[in-house]
């Protein structure tokens, strides 16, 4: 049996991923029509309207059920369409481009620390005992998390497209090829080999700290 708290929190967290993630997409294609490519404009992604973003099995089904479970929470929405040929500088502007979801999250986790009702007692952070209070924590720390964790360089999450800048035209062309194993690597490190990311947690907490 699930305990009634267990589907309260659930709850909670997909109410405060889905419009953490629906902004991350956004600032991808606002980001893109700046630099040339309107494709995610053309294509009403521009939108908050979480109809045009929400991908029912990975924002909704996916991550409730990890959250039920007490498993690592994976989630995403569906990505806006961004065509890098319309940019002047295809690379640089998939990097940009890319840089703007976890960006728009950390603006976010940061705003939300600096204004919420929390205060850093040492090393401990005092919430209010209240539901408003408990669903800013939860932004906070989603947006840290979808901060920190999309910038591994891993397919296909944002941090994938900062290192082409780096490497050759073969290095590139050889990179290219792990994309379609990409989500096979991001499922093997969140389910089997958990303690890999286990480094991640210390980034999140010292952005929350940071924030409070």
């Amino acid at each position: 049996m699930i305990h009634e708290n267990g589907v309260i929190d659930a709850l909670l967290f997909i109410a405060v991923l889905a419009p953490s993630i629906i902004l991350h997409e956004v600032a991808h294609g606002v980001i893109a029509a700046r630099l040339g490519d309107p494709t995610a404009r053309d294509a009403g992604r521009l939108t908050l309207n979480p109809a045009k973003h929400i991908d029912p099995f990975g924002s909704i089904i996916l991550p409730a059920m990890l959250a039920l479970g007490g498993q690592n929470v994976f989630g995403w929405a569906k990505p806006v369409p961004i065509n890098p040929h319309r940019f002047a500088h295809p690379t640089r502007g998939m990097a940009v481009t890319a840089l703007a979801g976890p960006g728009t999250n950390l603006i976010l986790a940061l705003a939300i620390g600096r204004f919420g009702p929390f205060e850093q007692i040492g090393s401990q952070i005092r919430i209010p005992d209240s539901l408003w209070a408990r669903v800013l924590f939860g932004l906070l720390v989603v947006n840290a998390a979808l901060a920190v964790f999309n910038m591994l360089p891993i397919p296909p999450l944002d941090g994938s497209r900062l290192l082409p800048l780096v490497l050759s035209d073969k290095g590139r062309i050889a990179y290219a090829r792990l994309f379609q194993y990409g989500f096979l690597i991001l499922v093997l490190l969140l389910f089997v080999f958990e303690d890999s990311l286990r480094f991640l947690g210390a980034w999140i907490l010292a952005i929350i700290r940071f924030a409070v």
